[in-house]
């Protein structure tokens, strides 16, 4: 367990750390313990218009591709020294059990990382098309607003692409888990970036977010986190017609056609759906299994889920820790409890209380599931899985497509071929086929209200870049 003193007091803008605006601060609070863990300032809208002024200061639509490079790679390089810190704060502020931390939520960011700096030594930025000269420049200042659930992740995948195109940013982390962010900009600062190329904001989202949304002089808003305040987001961001990439919620379905190896799929799913405590926005918390399997599937997710241990986040034997704040432990437990009313059969866990103190939930399982109910439609954000029976491909279709929300998912079947063509017909922005394994550089983004745009590699790149047409003589 750490004992690092995490009381920051300054916000970073224009190059250095300086005061906010205000007094008023916001405190972290260990979702293990239930105590203080530190606090960062609550700043206010004139704190973000300092900060889009140093961005816009910064902002050179003609800097080189050298000039990025060497950037990028002093930015990686600083962030890569400081990853094992950034873990033990990630498990402290957010209860991520801290093999995970050390694994999924700093070596995955790094893996990102370097796939960005591998698209821009790749990247053309200039091609012919007849007498035309198309040219892909700097988008402008940009906005980032990110969650608490995979709180580096986040961060890397909005600021490394922006550096990479030349965009300064200005960024505003979650409230729930800010202090990972801190320590990444410490690494920024390290790095010697010049002044307003990156400026950090924390404070509430109504007062920072929404300002730096409507702000006339920021060109880019990226945002992450649930599609009610991505709505807000682009409501506000549309009133300047700027450019907006939303990457919100998900109820993704893992679907488990006939023929397919049902114990490596199950166990494979129930891994996917409960990673991270569930709070994970890709995660696959439908599982659909074929009616004529159904009991099989259901012995097979009851053995599978005995072996996640519910615990201290810092025992490396843990794999949940306590849900990140206890406003979500009691939006889960909402969630469990009114499933059960709805009619769907409690397999494993439920609402009970695991501890006096920290905001645990067990592992939990719902088999009966109706499609269109609560439980079926909704992004829980917890570890809670739905199992639902299907009839034919079909039905099974029918039932994954049958949400608002399409970011991921996964097929299995008897055979490549037949998984990738079912996927084909379901709507959502990503899926494992048989098991594939994950790609940092493959684009990820939602269909309907999972979001607009894409993030990651190349694609998420080239999302931070404007196009310019030159037709020539």
């Amino acid at each position: 367990m750490t004992n690092h003193d995490y009381t920051r007091t300054e916000l970073y803008i224009d190059g250095g750390w300086v005061s906010p605006d205000g007094s008023d601060a916001i405190e972290v609070i260990d979702p293990a313990t239930e105590r203080v863990l530190g606090t960062v300032p609550s700043g206010t809208a004139a704190d973000v218009d300092a900060a889009v002024a140093a961005a816009r200061e910064a902002f050179d639509p003609l800097i080189g591709v050298a000039e990025r490079r060497a950037r990028l790679d002093a930015v990686i390089t600083a962030m890569e020294k400081r990853l094992p810190d950034i873990a033990e704060t990630i498990t402290a502020e957010m209860g991520a059990p801290i093999r995970v931390s050390q694994t999924v939520q700093t070596q995955v960011p790094l893996a990102v990382a370097r796939g960005f700096a591998e698209a821009l030594a790749t990247f053309e930025f200039e091609e012919r098309i007849g007498n035309s000269l198309v040219t892909r420049e700097p988008y402008g200042v940009v906005a980032a607003i990110t969650p608490w659930n995979y709180p580096l992740y986040q961060v890397v995948a909005k600021v490394l692409p922006a550096i990479a195109a030349g965009c300064p940013v200005v960024l505003k982390p979650s409230n729930e888990a800010p202090l990972s962010v801190f320590e990444f900009v410490d690494a920024l600062h390290e790095a010697g970036l010049p002044p307003g190329t990156v400026n950090l904001v924390s404070g509430p989202g109504r007062v920072i977010g929404e300002r730096m949304s409507e702000h006339p002089d920021v060109d880019f808003v990226s945002f992450t986190g649930s599609t009610g305040v991505g709505s807000r987001v682009g409501e506000l961001a549309g009133r300047t017609i700027k450019k907006v990439a939303l990457e919100l919620g998900g109820k993704s379905a893992n679907v488990i056609l006939d023929g397919a190896d049902l114990a490596t799929a199950v166990k494979v799913g129930v891994g996917n759906a409960f990673l991270n405590g569930g709070q994970t926005c890709m995660a696959w918390t439908r599982m659909l299994v074929p009616a004529s399997r159904y009991g099989e599937a259901l012995d097979l997710v009851e053995a599978a889920v005995r072996k996640y241990t519910v615990g201290d986040p810092w025992d490396p034997g843990t794999r949940i820790g306590p849900s990140a704040s206890e406003s979500q432990y009691h939006t889960v437990l909402g969630f469990i409890e009114r499933a059960g009313r709805d009619g769907a059969r409690l397999l494993t866990g439920g609402a009970d209380k695991l501890r006096d103190v920290g905001f645990y939930i067990a592992p939990t399982v719902f088999a009966d599931v109706d499609p269109d109910s609560e439980l079926g439609q909704e992004e829980v954000f917890g570890p809670v899985l739905a199992v639902i029976p299907f009839t034919d491909t079909d039905d099974a279709l029918r039932i994954a497509n049958g949400t608002p929300y399409g970011l991921s998912g996964a097929v299995w079947a008897a055979d490549d071929d037949s998984a990738v063509a079912f996927a084909r017909r379901v709507q959502t922005g990503q899926l494992d086929i048989n098991g594939g394994r994950y790609n940092p550089a493959a684009p990820f983004g939602g269909y309907k209200k999972s979001g607009i745009g894409r993030e990651l590699g190349r694609i998420g790149f080239e999302e931070y870049l404007q196009i310019k047409s030159l037709q020539m003589p």
